[in-house]
């Protein structure tokens, strides 16, 4: 059952163009709710804004007396800006850890295929393997890249991707994907976070390797736990499921793509 605590901030962070990397102070959370990398917290942001923002781990720790654990987030509007104002030593109403995350084996290899902010949560799947995964990290352009040196920390190798050709490959991640599984196939699956027109195209690419994928859903929350049906997603069997409460992560043969 997720718990909800008041979370004092203990580092904060500016990254690139308009991100934010902070680590809270989380008391027994991940020790009593982690389910393992991708799973997201619901935050209370101002006390004007009825509903959290759900945001992603990116990494976390069990600690004494407080667990740990890092977000990393793009300003993109009011709850979002609100939280981007909070300072060291400040206090965040938590809801968490929601979700159920990647099934990662700790002795597999994997490819780490993230866009965006879907980039965050990845970096969890990379210390759950040892540095042994490939990262494969998609950006608009150089100024929005994030984690880039933690991912060169805790990856066997990290290939980047932006839209404008201003660092790494000028394109998407899809085309870095297909090249790395040409080269070798022997890759435990495919880990992917970002948005569903990126999620779709690397989703195909793994079926065509014959490679396992699973990838985390991007959606608009209400509440959270499963008790709205805003994030409501369609699968390929004609049921819908919840993004928060059923995923974030879904295997992506689950997934209906042109829903």
């Amino acid at each position: 059952m997720p718990i909800q605590r008041e979370c004092k901030i203990v580092s904060k962070t500016l990254m690139g163009d308009g991100a934010v990397y902070m680590v809270l102070e989380v008391g027994d959370m991940v020790r009593t709710t982690c389910k393992g990398p991708g799973q997201f917290i619901h935050i209370k942001c101002g006390n004007s804004r009825l509903l959290r923002r759900p945001i992603s781990v990116c990494s976390c720790m069990t600690d004494e007396p407080e667990d740990t654990l890092a977000i990393a987030f793009e300003v993109r509007g009011e709850g979002t800006d609100w939280l981007a104002r909070r300072e060291e030593g400040d206090t965040l109403d938590v809801l968490g850890m929601l979700g159920n995350g990647f099934q990662v084996d700790p002795n597999g290899r994997y490819l780490l295929v993230g866009g965006g902010i879907g980039v965050p949560p990845l970096r969890g799947c990379a210390q759950a393997t040892m540095g042994r995964s490939t990262a494969i990290l998609g950006f608009r352009t150089a100024d929005k890249v994030i984690l880039h040196n933690c991912f060169q920390d805790e990856c066997a190798k990290v290939l980047l991707a932006t839209d404008d050709g201003t660092l790494g490959h000028h394109g998407y991640v899809d085309f870095l994907l297909r090249k790395e599984l040409e080269q070798d196939n022997g890759f435990t699956g495919v880990l992917a976070c970002g948005p569903k027109p990126m999620l779709k195209k690397v989703a195909q690419v793994a079926e065509e390797f014959g490679v396992p994928c699973q990838v985390s859903m991007e959606e608009r929350m209400g509440c959270g736990v499963g008790a709205c049906l805003v994030c409501s997603c369609d699968m390929k069997d004609g049921t819908r499921k919840h993004v928060c409460k059923n995923g974030p992560v879904f295997d992506s043969k689950e997934v209906d793509w042109d829903a």
